[in-house]
């Protein structure tokens, strides 16, 4: 009996990975209009260096930070030659289990305990306490200092990295937002306006209006331009 439930489960856990290829497409413009945000904000950087409104230090951290988040939006979509070895990923999913199934026959003892919680999943849960502390050090840090000046801007600009890189888009949203209020660039509003629709689901008004004012004042050749006109037309 316990060879009939392992093989269901076998067929239970490749279905799921056959269906996911069926419908491997992935949203580009998503992935596209991210990649362009990112561009931007790596040239919007390099102008606050040139004019002296940030350190090197800073301008560093900030620029290795977009180049991990352009590299992570750039992997985001398969290339040509993934697509076209189809074949052979479907045959491994199917091959890998079976080889498993043929391996526990031979040395599997069906009447141990379960094991214990993975380790890996407790190490991803520290990691993500250690990142939530080190994020709530820079926000103290941030409000101790002078709201006015380039480089708590900056830093809110770093915190609102931080929070989108672990999902939390409404406080990368009101970091962004309060770097926003210090000085105006139309590069970091859209990315905020983007952050405020994702975590809302929705063009909100105040998305809408940073959109708008980003247009406005952006440069003809913006790379994010036409993306933000077709939030506003959805919207």
């Amino acid at each position: 009996m316990i060879w009939v439930a392992l093989v269901a489960l076998a067929l239970v856990t490749i279905a799921p990975l056959l269906f996911a290829l069926r419908s491997r497409a992935t949203p580009r413009g998503r992935r596209e209009a991210a990649m362009a945000l990112h561009r931007a904000q790596l040239a919007e950087l390099d102008r606050d260096l040139a004019e002296g409104r940030i350190g090197k230090p800073e301008h560093a951290t900030a620029v290795l930070e977009v180049q991990r988040r352009l590299l992570a939006a750039d992997a985001s979509t398969e290339t040509p030659a993934q697509a076209a070895s189809l074949g052979s990923l479907v045959v491994v999913i199917i091959a890998v289990p079976l080889v498993g199934f043929g391996l526990y026959i031979l040395g599997g003892h069906p009447e141990l305990p379960s094991a214990s919680p993975s380790v890996e999943a407790a190490a991803d849960a520290q990691r993500a306490s250690e990142e939530a502390a080190l994020i709530e050090r820079l926000r103290s840090g941030l409000a101790t200092m002078d709201p006015k000046s380039d480089q708590t801007r900056q830093g809110y600009v770093l915190l609102g990295n931080a929070e989108a890189n672990r999902g939390n888009m409404s406080g990368a949203a009101a970091a962004w937002g309060t770097a926003l209020a210090t000085r105006f660039d139309p590069t970091l509003a859209v990315e905020t306006a983007e952050a405020i629709t994702e975590s809302q689901g929705r063009v909100t008004e105040e998305a809408a209006s940073l959109f708008k004012r980003a247009l406005a004042e952006a440069p003809p050749d913006a790379p994010w331009r036409s993306m933000a006109q077709k939030r506003l037309a959805g919207s």
